[in-house]
């Protein structure tokens, strides 16, 4: 099997889209650590009791490495009216994460300051509990330290053949 036939086949595996986000620890005492996010689909539910939840992380990635440090980061459940927050957070070679965040609304998560995206239809602070390395990837589950749902009646985002899709 090549890589292509394994992605061509995955590809037909529709999936959410979330955000996930984390604030970098502080260089000092009196700073504040900058925002990071991440646009991921391989993100699920793992467990009720504790309340844990996973994201795959391409080994390396600015994500992999600020969650190799950071154990407090957050996941908002984008809706299909956010595709733009999607398309911009996964793009390749893109701009700083201050400005990839500055027009975006989003509220500060109060366990783990992360930016919480306005309008998602679920948004979840977590604390890392494990972290398995899988292949080129890290798998890092979460225990889930709050949940919220801001704009629950809207419809998801979900990407499918490599394109970002509405249901319905």
């Amino acid at each position: 099997m090549s890589n292509d036939e394994f992605r061509a086949a995955l590809a037909r595996l529709a999936a959410g889209v979330v955000l996930v986000t984390a604030q970098e620890p502080p260089l000092d005492e009196d700073g504040r650590g900058e925002d990071a996010g991440m646009t991921a689909t391989a993100f699920m539910s793992v467990s009720l009791e504790p309340p844990l939840v996973m994201v795959s992380l391409r080994n390396g990635s600015r994500m992999d490495d600020l969650l190799d440090e950071q154990p407090l980061w957050a996941v908002s459940v984008l809706a299909a009216s956010q595709r733009h927050i999607a398309g911009r957070f996964a793009m390749k070679g893109r701009i700083s994460d201050r400005l990839l965040f500055e027009d975006i609304p989003y509220v500060r998560g109060e366990v783990t300051r992360a930016p919480l995206i306005g309008g998602a239809l679920a948004t979840l602070e977590c604390r890392t509990e494990q972290r398995v390395v899988a292949g080129d990837h890290t798998l890092v589950i979460g225990r889930v330290l709050t949940a919220e749902l801001p704009s629950p009646e809207g419809s998801p985002l979900t990407y499918f053949k490599g394109r970002y899709r509405r249901l319905g």
